[in-house]
């Protein structure tokens, strides 16, 4: 019996919520995944970075992605987590309101993003899957970030650690 070689790739996304909304990131850009812990506030840096957390001897930016999205702060609960992702080689943490499960998702069934005219920024979404009845739209680590953003949250983490020493 002849194998079937156009066998779709699958690709693994950590999925997670934010409010109503479901999103994606690609599982080999993520570190790990920790309970929310308190975060040190960085004076002089965008409303949207909370601060910095010491996660065994090493200091990570902290980003609310709500507020990064453009949506409105939330208290932290029992299910509020941040999840270290690298990004251009830099670990970065971001909270999010729940982190939902791991799913592998066929590369045929994401759909390109739709653009919602210009007073939208879905840049940093780079695809859409649909998994069961949900939507869920995958995430572009390197476009929630400017390049130059992402140079001072490499030197607010190293800036920290020399502090310390």
């Amino acid at each position: 019996m002849e194998q079937n070689t156009t066998q779709s790739r699958r690709e693994r996304y950590l999925t997670f919520f934010l409010g109503e909304e479901q999103y994606g990131i690609a599982i080999d850009r993520i570190k790990e995944i920790i309970a929310i812990m308190k975060v040190t506030y960085v004076p002089k840096t965008p409303e949207y970075m909370k601060g910095v957390i010491n996660l065994r001897g090493s200091i990570i930016p902290v980003v609310d992605t709500r507020l990064r999205f453009g949506m409105e702060e939330r208290e932290a609960d029992m299910h509020t987590a941040i999840i270290i992702v690298e990004v251009e080689k830099v670990n970065i943490g971001f909270i999010v309101d729940r982190v939902e499960e791991v799913a592998s998702i066929d590369a045929a069934h994401l759909g390109v993003a739709p653009k919602f005219g210009s007073h939208v920024d879905t840049d940093f979404i780079c695809s859409m899957a649909q998994i069961e009845e949900n939507v869920v739209m995958i995430l572009d680590v390197l476009k929630l970030f400017e390049a130059d953003e992402l140079v001072s949250l490499e030197g607010l983490g190293q800036t920290l650690m020399s502090e310390g020493e």
